[in-house]
């Protein structure tokens, strides 16, 4: 059971994305939040404990990022479409997640499961500063230096991103995006599961 308390952590990162949501269509901003809080410090958790404990899964290494991404592009799009922040800082998001989805999906049908790298985690944690400074400032009514500190971050938040789909593309090239050390042995099994079937 707490072997697999890492994918657990990661289903319920899934399963608070509708809390999120509701919450800031409906103007609860203190809510939103702190589903969004509870769902940043699971996303700490889960990498912590799997690496810890030597936990890493392939099913944490493909649903852990996916999980950060999908919270964080919902609740992207929620703040969007309430204009709360600029539709154009959704789209930049969501057009540097297709092109890595796409390079995701082909790698993986070629046996190589992709996990996001540090600098993939940088961009995740600079989105989570600026999204929580859009929840507090709407909340509390701030304006001013607090709006220009919101939307400082959202500047650095894609620069990362920008930055990370850089080097996700480099490392595509270059090194096959991940150590296949990392993966050899979960792979080989994968191959031998695959020929006895």
């Amino acid at each position: 059971m707490f072997k697999n308390l890492p994918n657990i952590l990661t289903i319920i990162r899934f399963l608070l994305i509708p809390f999120i949501i509701f919450y800031i269509f409906t103007g609860n901003y203190i809510l939103a939040f702190v589903f969004f809080t509870i769902s940043g410090i699971t996303d700490i958790a889960d990498g912590f404990i799997a690496r810890k404990f030597n936990f890493v899964s392939n099913f944490g290494k493909l649903m852990d990022p996916l999980a950060d991404k999908l919270t964080q592009i919902t609740t992207l799009g929620s703040l969007a479409i309430t204009d709360i922040i600029p539709i154009w800082i959704l789209i930049i998001v969501l057009l540097k997640e297709f092109i890595m989805i796409c390079g995701a999906s082909f790698l993986y049908g070629k046996d190589v499961v992709v996990y996001s790298k540090w600098y993939g985690k940088l961009a995740t944690v600079l989105f989570y500063i600026a999204i929580v400074s859009s929840l507090i400032a709407k909340q509390f009514s701030l304006e001013g230096f607090w709006q220009e500190l919101d939307f400082a971050l959202y500047c650095l938040a894609l620069v990362a991103t920008t930055l990370s789909l850089l080097m996700y593309i480099r490392d595509v090239y270059q090194k096959g995006f991940i150590d296949k050390q990392d993966l050899k042995k979960e792979v080989t099994v994968d191959k031998k599961e695959k020929k006895h079937k």
